[in-house]
């Protein structure tokens, strides 16, 4: 919904080109190739997501791991743009659960920084409270119930271009364009 040049000087332009085009698009190509000629081909991808259990057994890890790749970059150009803030409802219920702002940032910050290797920060509904929560590789909270409402893109290809090994720079830039 924006022009891959939208987000700088936070993200670049040439990270989201290639996040996009070439990573997030080998998510869709992988899945519809797992998919194709099931009873899943049409379905919704988050609604597969949530009903793991009744994939075969032969593709269910290409369809964690592709339909999770493509629900989890899917959600995320939504949950960032040029000229962002959080406010209304959201920055209402962060405020309230977290005290402030400021002390969600520090432990959304926390847990990316925290995350091992490959994966994702979330600000999730879980059971009707918002919790900071992190996965591992395209695991999704989408598969354990859970309503993402925020998410960080932890993998290199989201910000080695332009941070190189400095997560954490990544992690205070992303603030700006949530």
């Amino acid at each position: 919904g924006y022009e891959y040049d939208a987000l700088e000087p936070h993200v670049d332009a040439k990270t989201m080109e290639i996040h996009h085009s070439k990573h997030h698009q080998s998510y869709v190509d992988k899945l519809n190739g797992a998919v194709k000629g099931t009873e899943f081909e049409d379905m919704d991808v988050n609604e597969i997501l949530k009903n793991l259990d009744k994939v075969p057994e032969d593709i269910r890890t290409a369809v964690k791991n592709n339909g999770g790749g493509h629900a989890n970059h899917s959600f995320f150009w939504q949950v960032i743009g040029p000229d962002s803030k959080v406010s209304g409802s959201v920055a209402d219920a962060i405020n309230e659960q977290f005290g402030s702002f400021d002390k969600f940032k520090e432990d959304f910050t926390a847990a990316a920084v925290g995350t091992f290797g490959s994966g994702w920060a979330w600000l999730v509904v879980d059971n009707g409270k918002l919790s900071i929560i992190s996965t591992s590789n395209q695991d999704t909270p989408i598969s354990e119930g859970k309503v993402p409402v925020l998410e960080i893109d932890l993998w290199e290809h989201s910000f080695y271009l332009l941070y190189q090994n400095r997560k954490p720079d990544y992690i205070a830039a992303w603030f700006n364009v949530i």
